[in-house]
């Protein structure tokens, strides 16, 4: 969205504010829902931060300008009335101010819940090696990590033509897991393998 499409938006309908849901861009889990006047939209595009007319405050108010949670802006999308906004959003830190990801209860689940993983991972690299395996398995370097997804490669396949569906899963999880490892020591992440996904069946 540009200030240009902004502009065609159905600011008249609420006095000037139009609802504004935020969305985590690449799990999809809802963050938060806020109220954008023209002028918070026009800062979030400009910024590149996620913006809002505090209505408490009767102000513009950028999430995160005072604890440094901010949401660090993807896109933005109207729906098809032009009377509400769908926010992608990378937030830093948790978007609540109870210090939970999501200001609704509901922790995100299915594959979204990878992300929660990599930062599970990217929290126990800064632990004692001697307290926590991934810990270890990091300090460890490249060469063991690499040697564990392999290793647990194998397991998943002999489990497909050895063992039964719940055998699987559980194989499944420890692969899924050792990969996790393996991003955080290379330096991408989950998003990245979905891109490239995304990219090969859109090519």
């Amino acid at each position: 969205m540009t200030p240009r499409d902004a502009s065609s938006l159905a600011w008249d309908k609420m006095g000037g504010l139009i609802p504004a849901v935020v969305q985590h861009a690449w799990t999809g889990q809802v963050l938060m829902v806020g109220y954008m006047n023209a002028e918070a939209l026009d800062a979030t595009l400009e910024s590149g931060f996620v913006t809002f007319y505090s209505r408490s405050k009767e102000r513009i108010w950028r999430k995160g300008e005072t604890s440094g949670n901010r949401l660090s802006l993807v896109s933005v999308q109207a729906d098809c009335d032009g009377d509400a906004l769908l926010i992608a959003a990378r937030p830093e830190g948790p978007t609540c101010h109870l210090g939970t990801g999501s200001c609704f209860a509901t922790e995100a689940g299915g594959i979204a819940w990878l992300d929660r993983l990599s930062g599970i991972v990217r929290e126990r690299a800064a632990a004692d090696a001697g307290e926590s395996y991934t810990a270890r398995l990091l300090s460890e370097g490249i060469a063991r990590i690499a040697q564990k997804v392999g290793e647990e490669g194998v397991e998943v396949a002999l489990a497909a033509v050895t063992r039964d569906a719940e055998g699987c899963v559980e194989e499944t999880a420890d692969l899924i897991y050792h990969l996790t490892v393996l991003l955080e020591a290379r330096g991408f992440g989950w998003p990245d393998v979905v891109a490239a996904l995304r990219e090969r069946h859109e090519g």
